[in-house]
Parts: structure tokens; C-alpha cells; sequence
């Protein structure tokens, strides 16, 4: 199978296009001229220089696939000028999906995220019927990652074969960048974690998101959007299990939102705006951070053979990983 892969030389599509290689796939890789391709060692499969924002740059080499697996995009929590996340995740996916159809790509896989669910404040467990709408989406990751998936099951009702997949908050190695959620493990690896708010996240096992990628090609049914999840977990309890692992003390101090709101502002002014550097902490993240993040995969279990793994392996490898490669001082 002749599979186009876009974010391979991202942390989800490292893993992704591993997962595919290592299956028998043919793959084209889409790569910017400016990517670091230290990712895609190891993988076989052709790399493709082009940009989601210019679709004419990669448009051939979609002759002839039979299948697409879309998993780049633009993840951050703070940016400075939003419309270019709107490009690369909204425009860049429309543009997409209408260039499979014109080559008569058979399917295309769609890698979302769980952002674009309705998450609530009480920790209530939310699935994929959860009503949700572009109201419910704090900060332009998350409105554009929503506008994005629209885009998809437009395409799905209009007959094009694509499949949607909700990660929640990957784990593993090779997060290079890192991801937001990987810098929580780089802060507290460099006892830049003092202390919490009380919020909640689900991780799973990257490995597993990858897995389930390669399974949705046959497997997944076209409009439907499944939920890739692992453990329900509070910050703290994310915490106490990297001080178990690593014997650096989990931060005992629980700071109210509102202190952590104010933090977030004079970061995004003073480090963000003056300075011209990411924010170690954003308004986006705090806001975020007033609804657990608790979903349910039992969709993709029932149709996908999605498997619930523990997350502390993955952790474990993500902490030697970050250590191996110098993120850690």
C-alpha cells in the first residue's frame, strides 16, 4: 500500500510512519525544506519537500496512493500571529482532502485531537457524542483544531472515505520538539515545577496511537470520530508517578487559578511580547486548565481493537528518552 504521510517528522507522525514502515507500507513523506528530519532515521519510505500551505508543492506526489494519513499540525498553546496556525490547520487540511479526491485516493486517515471535544469542570468522562461547538473551544489550538475537523466531516458526508482519530495527550519518546505536554516532563525533570493547579489529563501510550492509525486504515468507519485514550489522571497524580520513577520530589503546593492566571499574563506581556520568547505559562493553558481533560475510548475498543494500556511504561520511556538526548541539565 502506497500511503502519503504528512508530520512525520513530528512526535505522533514519527511514530505513525514507524508504524507503517515497519507494516510493509510504501510511504511519501511530506517534509518542509526547513524540517529537522533527525525523526524520520530509521524509517523507510520517500521524503517529499512541500508545504501544507502551498498545496501545488506536494500535489503530484499524490498520484498514485492509495491512502493518506494526515498528521501534521501546528500545536502550540501561545503564538504570535494566529492566522498562520489557522493556515497550516485549517486551510492546510481543506486543501488537502480536496487534492486526495482529485487523485482518487482511496481513504484518508485524519489524525484530530481530543481538544475538539466538550470538556466540563466537574472531571465528568466525555465520549465522541458529547455535544460540543466552536463555543466550547478556549484558545486558537483548540478553535483551529475544531474548524479542522469540520473540514473532515464535511468531506465524509459529502462520500470521501475519512476516518477521524481524537489522541488525547500522548506519551513516549522522540517528543523532540517538545510538545506542550512534554514540557511538563522537561520542567519537572529540571525542578522547574514548584507547584500545580488542580486539573486533569488523559494520557495514553504514543505507541498505541500509532497502532491504532495503521488499524484505521481498513477498520475505521468514514464520518466517525474515535477517541484514542489511556489513563484518567490529575496533574498531581501525573506528578507523584515522575517522582516515582525519577526520586525527584513531586511538588506538594497547589496554586488557585486565579494566582495562576495571574502569573500566565505577566509572562505572556513580559516573556511573550517584550522579549519575543514562549511563555513558560499562557492565559490558553490556565483557562485549559479549569476542565479535566477525562475521555472515553470505549468507540475506538469496540471498532478499532484500540487497547488501553498503563501509562506508566510510556512515561518511563518518555523521562529516559528526554535524559539520552539533553534536555536535561
Amino acid at each position: 500500500m502506497k500511503i502519503f504521510v504528512t508530520g512525520a517528522t513530528g512526535f505522533v507522525g514519527h511514530h505513525v510512519a514507524k508504524a507503517l514502515a515497519d507494516g510493509g507500507a510504501d510511504l511519501r513523506m511530506l517534509v518542509r525544506a526547513s524540517s529537522r528530519l533527525a525523526n524520520l532515521e530509521g524509517i523507510r519510505g520517500d521524503t517529499v519537500v512541500g508545504d501544507l500551505n502551498k498545496a501545488e508543492s506536494y500535489a503530484p506526489a499524490l498520484q498514485g496512493c492509495d491512502a493518506v494519513m494526515h498528521v501534521a499540525a501546528d500545536y502550540r498553546l501561545w503564538i504570535r500571529d494566529p492566522e498562520t496556525m489557522y493556515r497550516a490547520n485549517v486551510d492546510g487540511t481543506r486543501d488537502l482532502l480536496k487534492l486526495a479526491r482529485e487523485a482518487h485516493v482511496r481513504r484518508v486517515v485524519y489524525t484530530s485531537s481530543v481538544a475538539t471535544m466538550a470538556f466540563r469542570t466537574d472531571g465528568i468522562v466525555v465520549n465522541e457524542d458529547t455535544p460540543v461547538s466552536i463555543n466550547d473551544m478556549v484558545g486558537h489550538y483548540k478553535r483551529s483544531k475544531f474548524l479542522a475537523e469540520q473540514q473532515a466531516i464535511a468531506a465524509a458526508k459529502d462520500g470521501q472515505q475519512v476516518i477521524i482519530l481524537n489522541p488525547t495527550t500522548p506519551i513516549g519518546p522522540n517528543d523532540s520538539k517538545p510538545t506542550p505536554t512534554g514540557r511538563i516532563f522537561v520542567d519537572f525533570l529540571n525542578r522547574k515545577f514548584p507547584a500545580y493547579v488542580d486539573t486533569g489529563l488523559n494520557l495514553v501510550d504514543v505507541s498505541e496511537i500509532a497502532r491504532t492509525h495503521v488499524a484505521a486504515l481498513e477498520a475505521g468507519k468514514p464520518g466517525r470520530r474515535y477517541i484514542l485514550g489511556g489513563e484518567n489522571l490529575t496533574l498531581k497524580q501525573i506528578l507523584d508517578k515522575m517522582s516515582a520513577i525519577t526520586g525527584i520530589p513531586s511538588p506538594t503546593t497547589k496554586i488557585p487559578f486565579g494566582i495562576a492566571a495571574t502569573y500566565a499574563f505577566f509572562e505572556e506581556w513580559f516573556t511573550g511580547r517584550i522579549r519575543g520568547k514562549e511563555p513558560r505559562a499562557t492565559l490558553e493553558e490556565v483557562r485549559m486548565g479549569r476542565k479535566k481533560m477525562f475521555a472515553s475510548s470505549a468507540r475506538a475498543q469496540q471498532e478499532l481493537g484500540f487497547r488501553i494500556m498503563p501509562v506508566y511504561p510510556a512515561m518511563r520511556a518518555a523521562i529516559e528518552w528526554f535524559r539520552a538526548n539533553g534536555y536535561v541539565k
